[in-house]
């Protein structure tokens, strides 16, 4: 998997490929161009950067693309074009979550704005997902014991009453607090919510 944002392409239109292979050389962004939906499924592998989609091409249409990637939960965002949309396919395409829906002919401009904004929503969204993902991996590695103490930690108690709450001494809790927060690495209390709320 590349590390390098790419700009994908999905459309059936020549010109629109060379438009997109000038809008990634002024973005330092390589370019894959698709002349199918089926296409871009069979190479794409949720690698970083953006989807440049056509609504209206033979096999599946854009739309369906869109609406695929996101029952499959591929979170590749979009920029959706089109020389023939109408209001209805427009709400569909912005309620899957596309960043923008351009009318063909549009101007390179305009391409590299969107293409730009979708690019930074990608980083975004990984960057988010990696803490996430790197925030279960560390609440994963409490015992139940040093969970029960992060629980009550969570709804606001002090050591006295998690210790009451737990049968244990206040220095029992003090010492599986302070083991979690080591665990975690998470410096204070508001540090240990935040880990908690990703």
């Amino acid at each position: 998997m590349s590390a390098v944002p790419t700009i994908f392409v999905v459309d059936d239109d020549a010109a629109v490929g060379r438009a997109l292979q000038s809008a990634g050389k002024l973005l330092g962004r390589p370019v894959r161009a698709f002349d199918s939906a089926a296409g871009f499924l069979a190479a794409y592998a949720d690698e970083p950067g953006c989807l440049v989609l056509d609504i209206r091409m033979p096999g599946m249409t854009g739309l369906e693309l869109q609406r695929r990637l996101a029952d499959d939960g591929t979170p590749i965002p979009v920029v959706m074009i089109s020389g023939h949309a109408d209001v209805r396919v427009a709400v569909e395409a912005m309620t899957l979550g596309a960043v923008t829906l351009l009318e063909k002919p549009f101007r390179l401009d305009e391409l590299l704005a969107h293409v730009r904004t979708a690019l930074e929503r990608d980083a975004t969204a990984r960057a988010d997902r990696a803490k996430s993902a790197d925030a279960g991996a560390r609440l994963a590695a409490l015992t139940a014991k040093e969970r029960e103490v992060l629980d009550l930690i969570a709804t606001g108690k002090t050591n006295r009453e998690m210790a009451d709450a737990l049968g244990l001494s206040v220095r029992a809790v003090e010492d599986r607090r302070a083991r979690l927060m080591k665990k975690v690495s998470a410096g204070s209390v508001a540090e240990l919510v935040r880990l908690l709320a990703k």
